[in-house]
Order: structure tokens, then C-alpha cells, then sequence
């Protein structure tokens, strides 16, 4: 009974991975789901589909670890964070699209509280920017637009949650109807520092508690799934955003360590321990974890176009047929030639937060190649970090001595040597990648008995590569000026509505 299975429901797809004790992968299973843009800076997915290709992968991951429900100690969920769902109470059904974590849709909504004087309470009891980013704004934008959805909540018809409440709803065929602090610190109503639910926040977004789930620990057993949905009752004992599982599969269990991960966004996050870092740089101060009656606080810096820009090199230009072919393209040339590329397809994150900047391709000339093109969005991840990394150190976090990294766009070793060199530290890949699953699986070993502490964790954590910072001061200070330039240049370019 020591294997575990981690849901690792992300942005773009759904996945499943079956772990034994040593943390080793010994089946998997992945399935894509489609992204709807009804409008622009709009984007949905479909909540249904979403538990369909989770609970699929679920399965066919254990056909393909050669195990059965019965065999394994525990599932572990991790989820893509801020996804907005409401469903319905009685038959489960959602009453809409969900709204996704990039949806941009509430932005003027952000706006006319900023205007009232919110801004500043909000960030005191969430440690979050008010931005349309996180879920208050999309989940009252539902309730309104939604014909009768707001007297249904106020009756208690309706529920809300974020993708791992969805999850497990469904699992535990609605008896459990619950998230995790880290979870629920993402949703812009809940208080960091008193661990409830905000009765204020709910009355300024004007969101009926009753819709709410129960906050339990990320670590511990919260329910079980029905024997139907993965054809054995098994303990629900790990629940985590996709960030914080990823931290704490990259073994970042004490204060000052950092990991960095490269998805459809990118995620630095910082363990602060016990202490919630107050940021005067516009990062995040978030809850990492809750276990038993310890809380972990983190520092995070959101980017929210990361290897979303590699899939728009693909599917938007056409320039490359296979996200890999990235790093090759590249590669082709000695440096950008000049170029700059700022992802801001979807606003920008930390530490702008601007939702009206746009995306902006710069420093164009009659040699520009397809080549440079990539290079600068190589450098665009790299240099977006590195903002991040600045900002933590102006608000006084430790020295970062080195970057651990993951995610699918950290397998690619140019991205990873242009990170060392725009940061001027090493950069270290684990040998497990997929530190957000491992996370997920780590938390619900540990609450189900099959671990036994951070310390046995820790040392399962083994290095790949490190990459060492290679290039001139001189030119990482020019790459960052023109970037910083070029930053200005895409800010402010859409309209308000």
C-alpha cells in the first residue's frame, strides 16, 4: 500500500501519476482539453470536461502502473489555481464555463474598487493585488451575468469552488466540499492571517458564504473517493495549487528557498515559514501549506505568459510544428539580434500588474529571422524571472543563492542557461520534473502515513544539471535595460472598458 496517485489538473491538460514509496513514477497518464476564447482577454474551459479527462487519466494511469484503486494509500490533488466553477448543489451540474485564471474579463470591475478605496484592504487580509486574476471578481461577475444565479446562491442552491473543490466534490460524490488554505488564499476572500473565510471581503463582492467550501489542511485526509469513480474507496489526504505542490516537491521546506516553475505561466515562490512577508514590491504574500497546526507562508511572483508563448510561436506564427523545436530555433542564432519580445498577451503580472498591457514585439529590422524571434522569447521567460527575483530582494527576502527549477519549458537547456545568465546565479534542474504532481503525492503520503516526515522527503530530492551564469555583466545589464524599455512600451495599451 505504498503507492500514490497524484491529479495534476492543469491549464491545458489534465494529468495522473501512480508513485511508489522512493518517489519514483511508475505510471502516468495525460489528456489535453480545449481552451475557449469566447472574447478577447476572455477565457474558459468546460468544468465537465475537466473532471472527464482527470478522472480518465486517473484510470489509465493505474492500468499503466499495473495497480488498482485498492492498492493505493492515498490520491493527492493539485490543481490549476484562481479557475472559477459554480455548480449546481442538487445535481452537481456547472451553471456555466468556468472562468479561467488568465480571464482578464473583471478588469474594470478591479478598476471601480480601486477607485472606492479597496485595493489596500484587500492586500492587508489576502496578501493579494486586487486583480481580475484571482476568483472574488469571477465568481460575482458569474453570479450576475448568470440569470437567477445570485438569488439560487443566496438560497443555496449554488456552490463555488476552485478546480481541486470541484475535483473532489465529484469524487466524493458531494460529500466533501472542501478546499485547502493555499487554495483558498487565491481566491481574494479569504484572510491569511485569521485562516477563515472574510466576512467583509464576502460583503464587498457581495458573495453568499453558504457558497463557499470548508477550509481543511493541505496535508491530512479529507474524504474518500466513491468506489465508482477509480474503482476503490481511497483517502483524499494531499490538496494543493499547482505552485505550492510544486515547492514542496522541490523539497523547499525551510525559509529562503525558492524554486521557479515553467508552465503555461511561470511561478517563483519563496518559503517565508511561519512568517507572512508583507510585500511593498507587488508580489504576493500567500500561503505555501497548512499541516496540522502549522502554517507555511511563501512569496510568490505570478507571470502569467511563460511556455504559453512557446505555444504561440507554434500555433499563433507557425514558426515551429513541436514546442521542443523551440530551443533549436534559437539556438540558430548568437542572441536576438536586438529583438525583444514582452509576453503581455493576457496583461501583466507581478510586478506591474497591469491589465490593460499588451503584448509587444520590438527592435524589428529587414535581417530579423525567425530565429531571433525565439531567442527573444527565450529571453522574455528568463527576463520576466528575473523582475521577480528583484522584486523579492527589494522586499527584503534572503539572498537567492540558487533557482530550482521545473516545468515542461525547464527541460529545455537554453532557457535554463539564458535564466543563470540574466540572473547571475545557478539554476538547478531536478531529476524529477514533475515536481507539481510529486507535491501533490508527497502532501497525501504524508497524510496517510506512507511518509514520515519533510526530512525523508528531502532526501529523495536528486539534481540533474546546474547551469552555471556565463556571460558578461555588461551585456545582462543591457538585456535588462532594453527589456525594461520595451516593458514600458507594452504597458497601458488597451483601452479601459
Amino acid at each position: 500500500m505504498g503507492h500514490v496517485l497524484a491529479l495534476d489538473q492543469g491549464t491545458t491538460s489534465s494529468r495522473a501519476i501512480v508513485f511508489d514509496e522512493s518517489g519514483r513514477m511508475v505510471g502516468v497518464s495525460q489528456r489535453a482539453f480545449a481552451q475557449q476564447y469566447p472574447k478577447p482577454g476572455w477565457v474558459e474551459h468546460d468544468p465537465d470536461e475537466i473532471l472527464q479527462t482527470q478522472l480518465d487519466c486517473a484510470r489509465d494511469a493505474l492500468v499503466d502502473a499495473g495497480i488498482e484503486a485498492g492498492q493505493l494509500a492515498a490520491v493527492g490533488i493539485t490543481n490549476q489555481r484562481e479557475t472559477t466553477v459554480v455548480w449546481d448543489r442538487a445535481s452537481g451540474r456547472p451553471i456555466a464555463p468556468a472562468i479561467v485564471w488568465q480571464d482578464r474579463r473583471t478588469a474594470a470591475d478591479c478598476d471601480r474598487l480601486r477607485e472606492a478605496g479597496a485595493a489596500e484592504t484587500i492586500r492587508a487580509r489576502t496578501g493579494l493585488e486586487l486583480d481580475a486574476y484571482f476568483s472574488a471578481t469571477k465568481l460575482a461577475w458569474l453570479l450576475d451575468a448568470v440569470p437567477g444565479a445570485r438569488a439560487r446562491a443566496e438560497r443555496g442552491e449554488l456552490l463555488f469552488g476552485t478546480v481541486d473543490t470541484w475535483l473532489i466534490w465529484h469524487l466524493t460524490g458531494g460529500v466533501a466540499h472542501v478546499t485547502d488554505p493555499g487554495n483558498a488564499a487565491r481566491t481574494m476572500l479569504y484572510n491569511i492571517h485569521s485562516l477563515k473565510w472574510d466576512v467583509e471581503l464576502l460583503a464587498l463582492f457581495r458573495i453568499p458564504a453558504g457558497m463557499l467550501p470548508q477550509v481543511v489542511d493541505s496535508i491530512g485526509v479529507c474524504g474518500e473517493t466513491r468506489a465508482d469513480r477509480l474503482g476503490a474507496t481511497v483517502p483524499i489526504a494531499g490538496i494543493a495549487g499547482d505552485q505550492q505542490a510544486a515547492t514542496f516537491g522541490q523539497a523547499c521546506f525551510s525559509p529562503g528557498m525558492a524554486k521557479n516553475t515553467y508552465g503555461t505561466g511561470c511561478f517563483l515562490l519563496m518559503n517565508t515559514g511561519g512568517h507572512a512577508v508583507t510585500s511593498t514590491n507587488r508580489l504576493l504574500t500567500t500561503i505555501a501549506w497548512k499541516h496540522r497546526d502549522e502554517t507555511t507562508y511563501a512569496l510568490e511572483g505570478s507571470i502569467f505568459i511563460g511556455g504559453a508563448l512557446v505555444q504561440w510561436l507554434r500555433d499563433g506564427l507557425g514558426l515551429i510544428r513541436q514546442s521542443h523545436e523551440v530551443e533549436a530555433l534559437a539556438a540558430s542564432v548568437p542572441d536576438s539580434g536586438g529583438v525583444v519580445l514582452v509576453p503581455a498577451f493576457t496583461g501583466l503580472g507581478a510586478p506591474y500588474w497591469d491589465a490593460y498591457a499588451r503584448g509587444t514585439l520590438i527592435g524589428l529590422t529587414r535581417g530579423t529571422g525567425a530565429g531571433h524571434i525565439a531567442r527573444a522569447a527565450l529571453e522574455a521567460i528568463a527576463l520576466q524571472t528575473v523582475d521577480l527575483v528583484d522584486a523579492m530582494k527589494r522586499d527584503g527576502a534572503a539572498e537567492l543563492t540558487e533557482l530550482r527549477v521545473d516545468g515542461g519549458a525547464a527541460a529545455n537547456d537554453l532557457l535554463m542557461q539564458v535564466q543563470a545568465d540574466l540572473l547571475g546565479v545557478p539554476v538547478v534542474r531536478p531529476r524529477m520534473l514533475e515536481t507539481t504532481a510529486l507535491g501533490a503525492a508527497y502532501m497525501a503520503g504524508l497524510g496517510a502515513g506512507v511518509w514520515r516526515g519533510t526530512d525523508e522527503l528531502a532526501s529523495q530530492w536528486v539534481e540533474d544539471r546546474r547551469f552555471e551564469p556565463a556571460i558578461d555583466p555588461q551585456r545582462r545589464a543591457d538585456l535588462l535595460a532594453n527589456w525594461h524599455r520595451a516593458i514600458e512600451r507594452a504597458r497601458a495599451w488597451a483601452p479601459a472598458d
